[in-house]
């Protein structure tokens, strides 16, 4: 499984650069965090219910979600199969595999900058004291 934890501030730590990411589409988040761990979750699992459950969200909701950034999409993310004797099943497109590299890639450099950043004030603090 791919993990993206978010990072939390340590107590005591010097103040520093947060922030969050995501991509806007014409009905508002088309992928952000959240949406990335699901379609991770899907991936790792091969089941809604189970990506769903994995993060304590309901399988309706894991699955407007889903409807919400399909419709934004130009192509399908994710496919369902309907169950049978082995059970039903999901599993990311390569337009859904392409759209989850991607937002990682911009989440880390995203994070990288904010990391930067607050090195740079930091020290700019510094040099006040």
């Amino acid at each position: 499984m791919t993990t993206h934890a978010h990072k939390k501030k340590k107590e005591g730590a010097p103040p520093g650069w947060q922030g969050r990411i995501w991509l806007a589409g014409r009905d508002g988040t088309f992928i952000g965090y959240g949406r990335a761990i699901l379609l991770e979750r899907i991936k790792e699992y091969g089941s809604i219910s189970k990506a769903a459950r994995s993060m304590e969200m309901s399988y309706k909701h894991a699955w407007d979600l889903i409807r919400s950034m399909q419709a934004q999409a130009e192509a399908p993310l994710v496919e369902t199969s309907r169950g049978g004797v082995g059970g039903g099943g999901a599993r990311l497109t390569l337009s859904g595999e392409e759209l989850l590299a991607s937002f990682w890639a911009m989440y880390h450099r995203f994070n990288h900058f904010l990391e930067e950043e607050t090195k740079i004030w930091q020290a700019g603090q510094r040099q006040k004291k």
